[in-house]
């Protein structure tokens, strides 16, 4: 069997993935698994996988709302 390595770009995204579901848990007063799937439902999670390099940059403030008003236009509350 090999032993498969990830390159620096995926384990960059990882790891700001679950940072910054962590900090919206935190931010919004739910557990991860509950924002993990609220990001989901409300295109949360597309808006971070196609603008990851964005809101990486960004403060952690502003990313967070960034992607919480994403959720909102699509129905999130």
């Amino acid at each position: 069997m090999h032993k498969r390595e990830l390159d620096d770009e995926t384990r960059s995204k990882v790891s700001f993935y679950t940072y910054i579901i962590t900090e919206f848990a935190h931010s919004y007063k739910m557990n991860r698994q509950q924002a993990y799937l609220y990001l989901k439902q409300y295109g949360g999670l597309d808006f971070l996988y196609d603008c990851w390099w964005a809101l990486h940059t960004d403060s952690l403030e502003w990313a967070v709302h960034d992607i919480h008003e994403v959720c909102r236009l699509n129905g999130g509350t």
